[in-house]
């Protein structure tokens, strides 16, 4: 009697050991006397004790930290880049079957595939054009590891790093090209401002009184300041007038000059 209750025991937990169950984010991959049998999960099922065999994989989104791998850009700087890479499986018994160890391929892959990739580029475009060069990088590792039935959801670089010397180097052309944009658009405020002037001094010619009004008003704005000094402005009239009376003077001199100089000349000769 005993011995027919453990039989019956030994059986009854051979056969419970059949009851599997996967969470929501598990598939378990069956293999029958090593012969691939059939995809399960997620929930409760069953498998045949001692002839079945499973293999677990979790089909959730997973996350890669390359390693900063050295490479030399196009332009011949050597560099140091490193990036995350997020995979996803697709097909449970392709991970098992076509591939060894399927997270240390993908990661072999995506480490490869991101120096040929950088090194295919010059340093300007690394830096400025990381979403090329990781668009460029996704579409290369997930066309090797889709045999593998998986998935590449994205790829990020993270961080590049510069020789100190070039980086030195870059200061310095972006300190010239700050220069320079400085300097053209102080020429181009320069160029407007004579154009204002040149419009200003057509209008005032048209109109003097509009100068006086100008000298008012810098009295005003020199008066609104704290200072001690005094500045005293001539009309601009006077300053004309002034100017049409020397040149009228000029012109009363020289006929009788010319005048004396010629009775001179005729007293002499007589």
């Amino acid at each position: 009697m005993d011995l027919v209750l453990i039989g019956f025991l030994m059986l009854a937990s051979v056969g419970l050991s059949g009851c599997k169950i996967d969470r929501e984010y598990q598939r378990g991959v069956i293999f029958r006397l090593g012969r691939y049998q059939a995809t399960k999960g997620p929930g409760l099922y069953y498998i045949l004790p001692l002839l079945d065999q499973k293999m677990q994989v979790d089909i959730r989104t997973k996350t890669v930290d390359i390693a900063p791998q050295e490479t030399v850009t196009a332009d011949s700087v050597t560099i140091k880049v490193n990036a995350v890479l997020y995979y996803r499986i697709i097909d449970a018994f392709k991970a098992i079957n076509r591939v060894e160890s399927y997270q240390n391929a993908v990661y072999q892959a995506a480490m490869t595939t991101l120096r040929n990739v950088v090194g295919q580029n010059n340093l300007d475009d690394v830096l400025q054009d990381r979403d090329k060069i990781n668009h460029k990088v996704q579409e290369i590792v997930d066309e090797i590891t889709e045999p593998w039935g998986i998935d590449i959801e994205r790829v990020e670089m993270k961080d590049v790093e510069i020789p100190t010397s070039m980086q030195r180097a870059m200061a310095k052309e972006a300190e010239a090209l700050r220069e320079k944009r400085a300097r053209i658009i102080k020429a181009s405020a320069e160029q407007e401002a004579s154009h204002k002037l040149a419009e200003a001094s057509q209008k005032i010619m048209a109109n003097p009184a509009a100068l006086e009004l100008r000298r008012l008003q810098m009295l005003t704005e020199i008066g609104a300041e704290n200072n001690t000094t005094t500045v005293v402005m001539m009309p601009s009239d006077l300053i004309t007038l002034s100017k049409q009376w020397s040149e009228a003077m000029e012109k009363n001199k020289t006929p009788e000059k010319e005048t004396n100089g010629n009775q001179k000349i005729t007293e002499y000769l007589s």
